[in-house]
């Protein structure tokens, strides 16, 4: 009897409350179950998804997490009727409320809709090296409002994807996942440059050619090749201490390496 009084006095509640335990339990496993179908793709085809797939695999999820939880919502809340009557009035004021909210939110929007289409369009991709109003680092992750991309130095850059969308992007991998590599070596003027280009020389997948000179110094720049992004900060430290072993055993150690 009591339970049945409760259940009465409590219903619209209860209702509400178990409508967004499911709808958040509902999205938590079809997240999980989008996320295990992509691990699914990877054992397939081995290596790891492109960076086109992974883009979109990622839209696809969130947009499907954030439709369910929407729909919950909208369940939980037509359980009570002070909501439903405010529902209709709404629904026969939706063009005055469509321009009110779409104004206020209009930032938001053009964010999420921008966030779609480079999911779409794929000027760039997770794990693409890209340049973005001079600073330059590797995207770790695309949302449906921002983006985020993590410089050489460790910071995290987050972009609003408007802005991304309506901005040149520079985008090193788009086409060849190798990557530019370059050292920067000064010498003196006093020193042999041509010395100094014949001793960078020596390793063949290294070239070497005269970059700038000024009234002081010589600039030499030895460049190869990365395989992708996240080798590049690597071979870089290597090729600047390898430039300097070799013009230190050439007898050049007045070299500065950049």
């Amino acid at each position: 009897m009591v339970i049945a009084s409760f259940w009465t006095d409590h219903r619209n509640l209860l209702t509400a409350v178990v409508t967004l335990v499911v709808a958040f339990l509902l999205a938590q496993l079809v997240d999980r179950a989008i996320a295990a179908r992509g691990a699914r793709l990877v054992d397939v085809i081995p290596g790891q998804l492109s960076p086109t797939t992974s883009t979109r695999l990622r839209l696809v999820r969130r947009l499907v997490y954030v439709a369910i939880i929407v729909i919950g919502v909208m369940l939980a809340l037509v359980q009570f009727p002070s909501v439903k009557r405010v529902a209709t009035g709404v629904l026969a004021s939706s063009a005055v409320l469509g321009l009110v909210v779409g104004f206020a939110a209009r930032q938001t929007l053009a964010n999420a809709v921008a966030g779609i289409l480079l999911a779409i369009t794929q000027p760039i991709r997770i794990g693409d090296l890209v340049t973005f109003e001079g600073e330059t680092g590797i995207v770790e992750d695309i949302r449906l409002t921002y983006t985020y991309v993590r410089t050489d130095d460790g910071r995290r850059i987050v972009i609003p994807n408007e802005r991304l969308a309506s901005t040149t992007v520079e985008n090193h991998t788009i086409v060849d996942p190798r990557v530019r590599v370059e050292a920067s070596v000064w010498i003196p003027r006093e020193v042999d440059a041509l010395r100094a280009l014949s001793a960078l020389r020596s390793d063949d997948d290294v070239d070497v050619s005269v970059a700038e000179i000024d009234k002081d110094a010589v600039r030499l720049v030895a460049g190869t090749w990365a395989r992708n992004s996240s080798e590049r900060g690597a071979i870089a430290a290597g090729l600047r201490a390898s430039c300097l072993e070799r013009l230190r055993s050439a007898g050049l150690s007045s070299a500065v390496a950049e």
